[in-house]
């Protein structure tokens, strides 16, 4: 993509990562319904497959204005746009733009989310926000601590108004998230923050 003049200013608008899996398109739809298109943050999802090809960047625009991207090497990262990660693949931050590497983790439970997390809290400048939302295993937990450490903010979806609870309860109980909302109250707070 073109730079353009966010890059002048680069690495100094918010970016929210909201990472899930199962049930995670519910909590993904609340959320993007509830925010404006014109905040001045980039939204990050994340939502871990493997093998499934992610349909996500046809189904949201169905719920925002702004431009839902599927990520690609090299993209430089804008504000009111929404990224989605892409299958199979590891995703990671350098000179303001994403940069995609093969999944380092290809058994088991995935850990792009965390993965993600804290490379967005080594490379970027500007406010980072983590949410946990609806999802199995607890990937993402693990990274809170570094988000926290780089002066971001955590958030984790209340586990009752989640679809599948592992991954906001496993968030809660590493005793580094700052709020525990529904999709709703997260864009609220997004909107204060």
């Amino acid at each position: 993509m073109k730079r353009n003049n966010y890059k002048k200013n680069a690495n100094d608008f918010p970016v929210v990562c909201v990472g899930g899996s199962a049930g995670g398109l519910d909590a993904y739809i609340r959320l993007l319904q509830n925010l404006p298109a014109n905040m001045g943050v980039a939204i990050v999802i994340v939502n871990h497959l493997r093998t499934v090809a992610t349909m996500l960047h046809e189904i949201l625009p169905n719920y925002t204005k702004m431009p839902v991207l599927l990520i690609t090497e090299r993209l430089d990262i804008q504000p009111d746009h929404v990224y989605i990660i892409p299958e199979n693949r590891d995703l990671h931050v350098l000179d303001d733009e994403f940069r995609l590497k093969p999944i380092s983790k290809p058994r088991g439970w995935p850990d792009v989310i965390t993965v993600f997390l804290r490379s967005i809290a080594r490379h970027w400048k500007g406010k980072v926000i983590a949410v946990i939302v609806s999802g199995y295993d607890g990937d993402g937990a693990e990274a809170l601590c570094e988000i926290k450490k780089a002066g971001g903010i955590t958030i984790a979806q209340k586990p009752e108004t989640a679809k599948q609870p592992d991954m906001p309860e496993s968030a809660i109980e590493s005793g580094y998230v700052d709020y525990i909302l529904s999709p709703e109250e997260i864009a609220q707070k997004i909107l204060q923050i």
